[in-house]
């Protein structure tokens, strides 16, 4: 279906690690929810110079529900949604460990064109990018694809991907048409559910057999190693879905600091909450989160308006920390499944994918192994 070698995809906001990964066989996917559509033209436009015509996708953000949904955007209106509160409890938190958030009432404002992306117009012109490129899969979050994705991936002959984290949600998904199914697990980094993915990769792939459907499963959530994939696969999966992996390549736009943390932190170092997006997400834990789920802390807003309040602070914290402030190197967290506790050694993405396959082929000689015992 996509014409790949090894059916390992990898999501990632760098357009390096979507090229390093298609080159060695698997599929790169670019996150590309947060970008206004001149930057998503430009960074494809780039993976399009430098892949060599092997096949990628990219993701977005298009949720069945957030604040605001069917409204409107007014220009000046997402600040004033932004109660006093979480300003302040922002403000105060960055205080504490000295780093003065005295600009961030601009940042926030700079920050509009994420909501904005999840409206229907908005994603609707990130899709009209997405579509003047060679990609080869169209991939959804937090719901079922609009009608607009489904149509146009039938167009173009490119197949629609959504990630699910329940059976009920992956049945909905098949009957709206989409082609593949991201199953993921409450390991995941990011947005995730709470069911595991020992659990849920078997009950989803259930469920399709109940009915018929022949759907494609990509396994997703804390799979790090080739051997996990194979035992994904062995459950009913044909292949995994894997970001967090990718986050201390040699490649990954993250923040060294972030990745000098990943690559020290066990499963236990990874904390799921909603208040850096306001739905549930899962992320490395630091003080900045523990902040958040304390006693007293304000409630997180409703999507995308908590991302207004988190990702302008954590920026200028990545920034300061880069620079090697020590209260801002101390706050520092972002995105990462419980898996990260697998991911000990610093490696370019292309080895990655390397040491899968040889991890996959020595887990599926392990098993043939007790078959001919």
């Amino acid at each position: 279906m996509l014409d790949i070698e090894f059916p390992l995809l990898a999501f990632s906001h760098c357009r390096d690690v979507v090229v390093a990964v298609s080159k060695a066989g698997g599929m790169g996917v670019f996150g590309a929810a947060a970008l206004p559509p001149e930057r998503l033209e430009e960074e494809l436009a780039w993976i399009d110079a430098h892949i060599d015509g092997r096949p990628y996708g990219v993701d977005l953000i298009v949720p069945n529900s957030f604040a605001g949904k069917g409204e409107a955007p007014a220009p000046a209106a997402t600040g004033p949604q932004i109660p006093q509160s979480h300003r302040d409890f922002t403000a105060d938190l960055l205080a504490r460990h000295d780093i003065d958030a005295g600009d961030l009432d601009s940042a926030m404002a700079a920050r509009q064109s994420f909501g904005d992306n999840m409206r229907a117009d908005g994603a609707a012109r990130l899709l009209d990018v997405a579509f003047r490129h060679p990609i080869r899969l169209i991939a959804n979050a937090l719901g079922v694809p609009p009608p607009l994705m489904l149509e146009l991936g039938k167009r173009h002959h490119v197949p629609v991907a959504a990630l699910v984290g329940t059976r009920d949600h992956a049945l909905a998904q098949v009957r709206a048409g989409v082609d593949i199914l991201v199953v993921a697990g409450g390991e995941a980094g990011g947005h995730c559910g709470e069911v595991a993915t020992m659990v849920l990769v078997p009950e989803v792939a259930a469920a399709l057999g109940a009915i018929g459907a022949d759907t494609p499963i990509l396994a997703a959530g804390g799979i790090v190693t080739g051997r996990q994939m194979a035992a994904a696969m062995a459950m009913g999966a044909h292949g995994a879905w894997c970001g967090s992996v990718w986050l201390t390549t040699a490649e990954a736009e993250t923040n060294p600091v972030v990745k000098d943390k990943m690559l020290a932190a066990s499963a236990r170092d990874t904390v799921r909450s909603k208040s850096r997006t306001g739905k549930p997400s899962r992320q490395l834990r630091s003080p900045w989160t523990d902040a958040w789920e304390a006693d007293g802390a304000p409630k997180a807003l409703p999507m995308p308006l908590q991302s207004l309040v988190s990702e302008p602070a954590l920026r200028k914290v990545d920034k300061l920390s880069e620079g090697g402030h020590e209260g801002a190197k101390a706050l520092a967290t972002y995105w990462v499944g419980q898996g990260v506790g697998l991911m000990n050694e610093a490696m370019s993405a292309g080895q990655v994918v390397q040491a899968f396959k040889e991890d996959w082929i020595a887990a599926a000689e392990r098993l043939n192994g007790f078959l001919e015992e």
